[in-house]
Formats: structure tokens, C-alpha cells, sequence
């Protein structure tokens, strides 16, 4: 059944990071890019790089390098990549509109539910973002691409959260705006909510999540409206 017409309790909320809270297209392409360039590759269109985000940091390089691609090509070009996002990692980035005030909301808005990031990005950067952004305080756990054996749609993240937090997983959703995301929670039995925007990567036909939102307003708005329905105790 879908989620408008069970209307469950959200009480774990996890949150992709890049495409979903954070606009960082245009700071991932440059460093790509610039990586590219200090292999002697030629450096490719933004969208294309676009299209290879989502799968962590090594996939990321290893696609971008494209055809003919060693282990060592990728190392180095790993390497230099990590370091040199990892300096410029805010030069243009942003947060999606209103992400900061749904955050707040969906924290504050439910007795005891936890916000969580699970994110294929490393965790270190990951939570430097977040903390100069200003939203590290609302996340009870922020997990990372190297925080667990597997990556998503791998759902070790997931099971791993749900057992930290003692949430079922009827009570649990995944926000993400790609298939991996959305993959994730189904393999990890919980609610998947795709967004529109972010980095163009969600097949709503082939792999459609259980809720679809346009922007964060609209996701804290129908948890918020399921809050507010519930029956009294």
C-alpha cells in the first residue's frame, strides 16, 4: 500500500546528503575536472559528471577517467581528487531552498525523532560540510561511505541505524534523489521518498519510491500533516 494511504509514523528520518540537502554540483564537476587534468585526461561537460555522482568518491573517479582506466590511474586520481574537494568543497555549494527550516522542523516537530545522514560521500568531509553549514547539531548520527564495509544501495547503513535507534522499520523513511537511494530502503525494508530535484538520477517509473516531494518543504509538510492526524493517546 502507499504511504499516503497507510500514513505511518516517521520516528527515523535518513537523509542522502549531495542532491538531497546540498547543492554541490558545481564543486564535484570542478574537482573532478581538475583531477582529469592532473592525470593528462581531458576534463569533461558538468552534466556527464552529473550523471556519475552518487556511488561514492572512487566509482566517481574511476568513471570520469573512463575507458582504458588502471587501479593506479585511480588511486592517484583518488587521492588527488579527496584532497582537492575537500579545499573547496563550499566555494559554490549551497543548501537546497528551504532545507535549513524543514531540518528544524522535522527534528523539533515529532517527540523523539531522530534525523540521520547516510551518505556514500566519506564521512569526514561530509561532516565538515555539514558542521560549516551550520547542521551538524540536528543529526543524532551522520554515517558516510567509509563507515561501513558497503556502500548504498548496500542497506548495512540502514539495518545498522535501525538497530542503533531500537525504530522499526515501518517507522523509519530514506530521502535521497537517486536509485540508490531508493534501492537502499527497499533492501532495507523501510519508507523511500525520492526527491525531484538534485542530481537528476531518480527513474520514477522503473524504481518508484513511496513518496515523491519536490523540495524538503513539501517532505516536512506531509510528516508534519501525518503528526498532526494521529490519534490521540
Amino acid at each position: 500500500m502507499k504511504f499516503a494511504q497507510l500514513r505511518p509514523r516517521i520516528r527515523l528520518l535518513i537523509l542522502d546528503l549531495d542532491g538531497t540537502l546540498i547543492d554541490s554540483k558545481t564543486d564535484l564537476a570542478l574537482s573532478v575536472n581538475a583531477t582529469l587534468r592532473h592525470l593528462g585526461r581531458r576534463p569533461l561537460d558538468d552534466e556527464t559528471i552529473y550523471s556519475y555522482v552518487g556511488q561514492g568518491a572512487e566509482a566517481l573517479i574511476a568513471r570520469a577517467i573512463g575507458d582504458g582506466v588502471t587501479l593506479e590511474e585511480v588511486s592517484r586520481g583518488l587521492y588527488f581528487f579527496l584532497d582537492y574537494y575537500r579545499r573547496h568543497k563550499l566555494d559554490n555549494t549551497t543548501l537546497y531552498h528551504g532545507v535549513r527550516e524543514s531540518l528544524a522542523r522535522l527534528a523539533n516537530g515529532a517527540e523523539n525523532r531522530i534525523l540521520a545522514i547516510l551518505t556514500n560521500k566519506p564521512v569526514r568531509v561530509s561532516r565538515e560540510i555539514l558542521d560549516e553549514l551550520d547542521l551538524l547539531p540536528l543529526f543524532r548520527f551522520v554515517y558516510g561511505g567509509n563507515s561501513f564495509e558497503n556502500k548504498k544501495p548496500d542497506p548495512v547503513g540502514v539495518h545498522a541505524l535501525l538497530g542503533e535507534t531500537g525504530v522499526p522499520p515501518r517507522e523509519a523513511m530514506i530521502v535521497g534523489d537517486s536509485d540508490v537511494d531508493i534501492a537502499t530502503g527497499a533492501k532495507g525494508g523501510i519508507w523511500t521518498c525520492g526527491v525531484t530535484y538534485g542530481f537528476g538520477t531518480l527513474a520514477l517509473d522503473s524504481n518508484p519510491p513511496d513518496l515523491v516531494v519536490d523540495s524538503l518543504p513539501e517532505l516536512a509538510d506531509a510528516l508534519m500533516d501525518v503528526m498532526e492526524h494521529e490519534p490521540k493517546r
